[in-house]
């Protein structure tokens, strides 16, 4: 049985049940947790699964935040320093990293079991047991008009990532790598690879490689 939703439908549902539903549509999001500082050194640490790509060259990222309505601590020290860190999430801490999303008082890493980690003098902390790390910085930002949402855009300036996950082809392994991913706003999944297809051409269906 399909259930169906119109517009007036999902608009006129509960709004606990409309977020939930709408966060879910898109599928598996990826999933980062962004490490922050501000000017006077107070370090956050937030979860985030509206992160994507933009482009290779230069190597670019996109990241959607709700609108700058009220406090938004990751935004506002982003805006203010320029420097932020993205890093996976494994099945070791994906639920400290679920737990950052609570409203502290104070620093992220100060009430969780998370360790903050400064490589080659970046100036925003990395998540220590993180695989892959992301030194990022502000390009540009822009107020979307439809919903007033905000799209913030980084380059990629360094990257960290254990050996044991990186193919020779330039490619991740995310299982290998443990990289947790999540649905909604608040049910998290661990990867399982079905195959790795070749490049898709019209004479001939792909092909596992």
């Amino acid at each position: 049985m399909i259930k169906h939703f119109d517009q007036e439908a999902i608009l006129s549902a509960d709004s606990f049940y409309r977020r939930n539903l709408i966060n879910c549509l898109s599928g598996y999001k990826s999933l980062n947790l962004i490490g922050t500082q501000n000017k006077e050194g107070v370090t956050n640490l937030a979860p985030f699964s509206q992160v994507f790509h933009i482009g290779a060259s230069p190597p670019l990222v996109g990241i959607l935040f709700r609108p700058h309505t009220v406090k938004r601590d990751t935004l506002e020290n982003i805006l203010e320093t320029g420097f932020f860190t993205l890093n996976h999430v494994t099945s070791e801490f994906y639920q400290e990293a679920h737990w950052t999303s609570a409203n502290w008082d104070g620093s992220e890493f100060e009430k969780t079991s998370l360790v903050p980690e400064y490589l080659l003098n970046f100036s925003a902390p990395f998540v220590k047991n993180s695989p892959l790390k992301l030194a990022c910085e502000l390009v540009e930002t822009q107020t979307l008009k439809v919903n007033q949402t905000v799209l913030l855009i980084g380059s990629i300036s360094h990257i960290f990532v254990e050996e044991k996950g990186l193919r020779v082809d330039g490619s991740l392994d995310l299982n290998i790598l443990d990289t947790v991913t999540v649905s909604g706003l608040d049910e998290y999944h661990k990867g399982l690879k079905l195959s790795r297809l070749s490049y898709a051409k019209p004479i001939q269906m792909p092909s596992e490689i």
